[in-house]
């Protein structure tokens, strides 16, 4: 019984990949990270909301390839303890996505007036105003 922990699967084949397997997860992999590079750098769509749900399905789906043509996730192996693996890591990975995404959107949405128009290259404030109180920055008549 102590074997049975490392016994091979019920057909006798221990699944592992074969190069055209190897091959076949690579050009997805290559096309799931090309589509949402072109979609990025060609500007986007007009949403970005869209956008950026466009490529965190990408980044989504890259994950699932690499983990059935590298990582040889079958449900026939080992009694489906890995698709059980796998919706778990599906599980983390929506968990994380979305803790990202609303970090980002309250880092966005909490800054402060002044480091916007500091990136903008704007001017903080009025000429001769200063930012410091009681200081007034106006040329000397």
């Amino acid at each position: 019984m102590a074997n049975a922990e490392h016994a091979p699967a019920a057909d006798g084949h221990i699944p592992h990949g074969d190069f055209r397997s190897y091959m076949t997860g690579f050009v997805l992999s290559v096309i799931l990270t090309a589509i949402p590079f072109i979609l990025v750098m060609s500007g986007g769509l007009e949403s970005r909301r869209l956008t950026a749900v466009i490529v965190l399905l990408f980044a989504m789906a890259q994950i699932v390839v690499h983990m059935i043509y590298f990582l040889h996730m079958d449900p026939r192996a080992e009694g489906g303890w890995t698709v059980t693996s796998l919706v778990f890591t599906l599980i983390v990975l929506v968990i994380c996505l979305a803790g990202t995404i609303w970090v980002m959107h309250n880092m966005d949405s909490n800054m402060m007036p002044d480091m916007i128009e500091d990136i903008a290259g704007e001017e903080p404030s009025g000429p001769g105003e200063s930012d410091v109180p009681g200081q007034d920055m106006s040329p000397s008549e």
